[in-house]
């Protein structure tokens, strides 16, 4: 029988990594991750020696069916990310459709999660918004359709939560003080978990004027938080 084991795996501070997570990295038969180098850090610091391979979102049709062929040969798979939850803006939703897929015709097949930290959770717990619901926006797209997600979120009667990278992350700030009231809370949380974890809270003009005075702050992994309407 074939398990397909997601395996959340820490996004910055490696004691958060699950004793099931490493437990479950030792024992399957091979891993596949976005990037070996960057996988074989946190493997090694946990003493797992499973062979690992590549998978990328664009990675053709062809491995998709390797991975099938050799869960259905009794194989045991795991699917890590570079940091946090794989399929999470990260590579691997497609593959797991496809493995349900032939789930049908093989019901042998087993798709299981190992839960680990998500920089999504993780920053909505830290930034003191209230309200129970929020709408994820991943990464925002680049050139097209930006304008109109910014109007979404202008509009949106719930939390917005969305990742950026440092190289936009400035623009981005000039773009949501286009769009968003004086009175609306934003909060920027930045290296979630990692030594100069940082949160800024404020109104648009607040936070964009801090990080405006104090570039050098503009450096690592961004999760942008919008207040409900």
């Amino acid at each position: 029988m074939g398990i397909f084991f997601i395996v959340g795996t820490p996004i910055g501070n490696l004691e958060d990594m699950s004793f099931r997570a490493v437990r479950i990295l030792k024992s399957v038969d091979l891993i596949l991750c976005e990037d070996v180098s960057n996988a074989q850090k946190i493997l090694k610091h946990f003493e797992i020696t499973t062979k690992c391979t590549n998978y990328f979102a664009n990675s053709r049709l062809t491995k998709i069916n390797e991975i099938i062929s050799s869960l259905e040969e009794g194989k045991s798979l795991a699917l890590i990310s570079d940091a946090g939850m794989p399929t999470i803006s990260d590579p691997g939703s497609l593959l797991i459709k496809k493995i349900y897929e032939a789930k049908r015709e093989n019901e042998d097949l087993e798709i299981k999660v190992v839960p680990g930290p998500t920089a999504l959770t993780s920053s909505f717990s830290l930034s003191g918004l209230t309200g129970n619901e929020f709408t994820f926006l991943g990464f925002l797209p680049h050139k097209k359709g930006r304008e109109t997600i910014f109007k979404e979120i202008e509009n949106n009667e719930r939390i917005s939560i969305f990742y950026e990278s440092v190289h936009r992350f400035l623009k981005t700030l000039e773009s949501l003080e286009k769009f968003l009231d004086e009175d609306r809370e934003v909060v920027v949380c930045r290296e979630i978990t990692k030594l100069h974890e940082q949160v800024v809270k404020g109104n648009i003009k607040e936070v964009k004027e801090y990080f405006t005075k104090n570039k050098d702050k503009i450096r690592g992994e961004f999760v942008i938080l919008v207040d409900k309407k």
